[in-house]
């Protein structure tokens, strides 16, 4: 019997300072065998499926990467297997997706067909009040979102005018003399992934580090302010890695998606990081507090202390708005769900699954 497979969790996108964000794109690479777009109204079985065939082909033994929704963490908006190249996205608004490459890579599944639509439409006018309402909060939430990103560009700014950055510029020529070993340019230049390893959610910044940075044999720890330099020096890792050939994986802040947190050289078996849960376990850890004059930042103590305390407060509405959301979502779920064949879509889920298990004979 196969050894169970490994799990990788993340969020294809986000609730950010700019609205929603998504990173879609990068789910799944064109080089995938097939993409099935999952589509529907809420709560009719899409997250249930994509979740039911990424545990059947765990206990195959399959590596399998669990999207997490940002709006709801407990729900995917997507799973791949990266040995079979397949990917089930779900295809609906915020993120709607709609096929590339139509049945040469791309298919939409339509769950749609196992519902009872004189049985939802008695719910029309409900239906369109909730998603109304739905927008109004999370319009709510992305502008306290906006103002806190304010607040942290002025954390950022004041930070970064008492920042060495020639300094961070020395310690970023080390780390990649360190992470590279001197490799030589490549002829084949590797290839960027972005998503995200934590998220604005209802029930506040969720992360799924734990499943991505701890497998890496070799992590190193960024110890960093805001401001400090540490997206600068991440995104000069990844560029070398480019240069040498290696894909990477960038894993980007929730809130500033300009910004990266993470970077992880799978060919290298590397995680970089500027999470300090990793601090007590990591290779070599790199303080970026060495590039600061600390004279200059106590000057500006205060003022940063008091940033600190406005952008959580905005960040904590935000994320009151986007649970309210959820509320109203959840209660729009139950007009779904009341008008659904849900033996019916077992059965699409258990034709699904013997197709995707073709590909992994093959």
């Amino acid at each position: 019997m196969a050894s169970i497979g490994n799990i990788r969790e993340m969020f294809p996108g986000g609730n950010t300072a700019y609205g929603f964000y998504s990173f879609y794109d990068y789910i799944i690479g064109p080089e995938a065998n097939r993409i099935f777009i999952i589509k529907g109204g809420p709560g009719v079985g899409k997250s249930t499926i994509m979740r039911q065939i990424g545990d059947e082909m765990l206990q195959r033994g399959y590596d399998v990467e669990f999207h997490h929704c940002s709006s709801d963490n407990d729900s995917l908006d997507g799973v791949v297997i990266p040995a079979i190249k397949i990917a089930l996205i779900d295809g609906t608004a915020p993120h709607v997706v709609d096929p590339k490459n139509p049945g040469a890579v791309d298919e939409i599944i339509h769950l749609g067909d196992y519902w009872d639509e004189k049985g939802i439409r008695a719910y029309k006018d409900t239906i369109i009040g909730h998603n109304r309402q739905i927008k109004h909060l999370f319009d709510r939430a992305y502008r306290y979102l906006a103002a806190a990103k304010c607040l942290r560009d002025n954390i950022s700014v004041s930070v970064e005018s008492c920042t060495d950055k020639a300094k961070v510029y020395h310690l970023a020529y080390d780390i990649n003399k360190a992470l590279f070993n001197d490799m030589p340019i490549s002829d084949k230049v590797g290839k960027q992934r972005h998503l995200f390893a934590s998220a604005i959610t209802p029930d506040g910044i969720v992360d799924h580090l734990d499943t991505l940075i701890v497998p890496q044999a070799h992590r190193y720890v960024l110890k960093a302010d805001i401001g400090s330099g540490s997206s600068y020096i991440l995104l000069d890792i990844a560029k070398a890695a480019e240069t040498v050939g290696c894909d990477v994986e960038l894993y980007h802040c929730p809130l500033v998606p300009d910004e990266v947190e993470h970077v992880i050289i799978p060919a290298l078996n590397t995680a970089i990081t500027t999470s300090s849960k990793f601090a007590d376990t990591c290779t070599a850890a790199y303080d970026l507090n060495t590039c600061i004059d600390n004279g200059k930042l106590n000057a500006l103590k205060d003022k940063i202390s008091k940033d600190r305390v406005m952008m959580d407060s905005l960040m904590n509405e935000a994320i009151i708005n986007i649970a309210a959301a959820k509320k109203v979502h959840d209660e729009m779920e139950s007009y779904y769900k009341s008008n659904m064949n849900f033996e019916a879509v077992q059965q699409a889920k258990n034709r699904l699954l013997e197709r995707i298990l073709k590909y992994s004979a093959n």
